[in-house]
Order: structure tokens, then sequence, then C-alpha cells
């Protein structure tokens, strides 16, 4: 019997603000570079004072959100289980959702008072991205947040590495995996950010469990949660930490276990102008292709040929005609 869904997600729910700076910003404003770092709300207004606003790209966003939106864009069926509050900014986050073709679990449902969450997305020259953000209402998402019946109805669950930083939100990545478990869903989880591996280990280790279907990371992220050197060791001890995986390598590509063998995914070259979005991308479009008849090779390769589309743009999500092509190319 099909399921309602192809993909389920649970993250945070956040407004990307974006915004062009060069290093010497971040040098003078004391900003880590490169890095996810979460901050109050009082250091982000300043921030964003201090910032030229004319180059200001607002988006629904949140990392396992950008993967669920385009996993909708390519022409899959998704829903998000997330948090924002009953201010301006989430009444936006929701309609930018909905515009994207993505259900939540906040459909038409009374919202609590609060913040709604906002990511501020520095990119520099050289196409890096470097995130300040405060989480809001998102900092309390919750087992509450998770509607059974539509997880259920889906094929996989994602869950989002950056929910590890609450412990509310740890609970509710565990229900969910332990719902999808139960109703024969198939589980997904990125890793998210290399300090979030390095700060929060433990809670990937005791989500992970015995393990999941399908882990995504990038190199520098499997060298941590593994504690290895280099990537052939770190790939190898993966194997017993997910039946099968996807790590992303940059302007490299990817390599992904498929629980047989390893297969290389070759990168498209481009000018990468804001790398902000490219792993969410990647994972996004590659659920997307498994969940609609893809085989892990096929899948790969659309998802390479998404993400490097999208570091060559400014804003983490690809245009309708962009992915239209992309499908079609793949045919």
């Amino acid at each position: 019997m099909s399921k309602k869904y192809d993909v389920y997600g649970i993250g945070n729910a956040l407004v990307d603000l974006e915004f062009k700076v060069n290093d010497q910003f971040l040098y003078d404003h004391k900003v880590q570079k490169g890095l996810m770092t979460l901050v109050d709300e009082d250091t982000q207004f300043r921030l964003i004072g201090a910032i030229d606003s004319g180059d200001l790209n607002r988006k629904s966003g949140g990392s396992a959100a950008n993967s669920i939106i385009a996993v909708s864009q390519f022409g899959g069926k998704s829903f998000y289980s997330c948090k924002v509050s009953s201010d301006e900014y989430g009444d936006f986050y929701l309609k930018d959702m909905n515009d994207a073709g993505v259900d939540t679990n906040l459909d038409g449902k009374e919202r609590e008072g609060g913040v709604t969450g906002k990511c501020l997305v520095m990119i520099t020259p050289d196409a890096d991205r470097t995130m300040n953000t405060f989480l809001g209402a998102t900092t309390n998402l919750s087992v509450n947040e998770i509607d059974e019946n539509a997880l259920k109805d889906s094929q996989y669950l994602y869950l989002e590495g950056y929910l590890t930083t609450s412990e509310t939100g740890v609970e509710a990545m565990k229900l969910g995996k332990k719902l999808a478990e139960a109703n024969g869903v198939k589980t997904a989880i990125t890793l998210s950010d290399p300090s979030i591996v390095q700060f929060f280990k433990e809670k990937f280790v005791d989500l992970i469990g015995a393990s999941v279907d399908l882990l995504f990371c990038n190199e520098d992220e499997a060298m941590s949660f593994t504690g290895k050197d280099n990537l052939m060791d770190a790939r190898e001890a993966m194997k017993s930490e997910a039946h099968k995986f996807v790590i992303t390598q940059g302007s490299n590509g990817a390599m992904i276990w498929d629980g047989d063998t390893f297969i290389d995914i070759e990168p498209y070259k481009v000018k990468a102008v804001d790398t902000n979005g490219a792993g969410d991308m990647f994972a996004g479009a590659f659920l997307y292709g498994i969940t609609n008849g893809m085989t892990y090779a096929s899948a790969g390769k659309l998802a390479s040929m998404a993400s490097s589309k999208v570091v060559s743009q400014f804003g983490p999500r690809l245009k309708w005609p962009e992915v239209q092509a992309m499908l079609h190319d793949l045919k």
C-alpha cells in the first residue's frame, strides 16, 4: 500500500535571514567563521543592525526544513513537524512552507505566543556560510509537535541533528524514531554540523541506538563522530552506525554506502557563491530519489547536481524551472 508522504521531517523552524558580509565584519564582531553558533536575541539584533540589509534574502528554513522543501520541489510529498510562534515571522514561515507544498503539524492550528526562531546566515566572498542562530520558539519543540498519523503514513522519517541541543528536541526525535520503527517507516538522520557532533556526540549515539536506516554527514562530521583522523577509516567505522549512509565531500562530490558497496558520486563543477543549504539540498534530493523509484546511484547523481546548482546562486533553494530541468536531464 502506498504511503501519503515520501518524507516526514522533524526539525527546527527558523526564518533564514541571509546577508553578504566580508571576513573583516566577522572578525570585528567576534563571529566564528564557518560554524553555526547559538546566540541570544539581543546579539542577533545587534549583528543585523550592523549589516547593510539591502541584500537581505528571507526564507523559511532550518536544516531539515530545507531538505523537506527540496523533496516537495522535486515532486515528492512531504510533511514537517516544527514549532513557531503566533508572530509575524511565524505567519511568514508557515505560508512559505505551504507555498512550497509542504504540510505541517501547525496547519490550521492555534499557535502559542513568543518569538519565532531566526537564523542569521552570513555569506563571505569565498562562498563560506557562517550562522548565528536564535532558536526562539523552536527551543521548546517537543513530542507535542509530532503528528503520529502523518508519520505512520510516510516512507521515511528524517531527523535533524541540530535538535540534539534541546532536551525536548531529543525526546521528540526518540519518539519519532520509535514510532517509525514500530510502523515500518525507515529512519534517516543528519549529523548537521561538526561543532554539534563535537559537543553532543553522546546524544547522537543514544539516539541512533543499534542503527539507523540512512545517515547523512560531511567529511568533518564523519571523522568527528567516529573519532577517526582520516576519511577511509571513518567510512569503515560508519558501517556499524547506519545500514546505509552518505558522506558529502563538497567540491569532490560524495560517497554513498548502499549496504553492500561504496558508490562514488562525481561533482558538478560550478563557481560557488553561497554554500548555505548545499548539504540540506543533497539530502532532500537524495531522499526524493530513493522514495520515488531511483537507485542509490541515480539519486546520488540528482543530489550532486542539485547541491552544485544551489551553491552557484544566493540562497538555499532552487527555482522550480531548475528542478524540472534536472529531472528531465536525468531521463
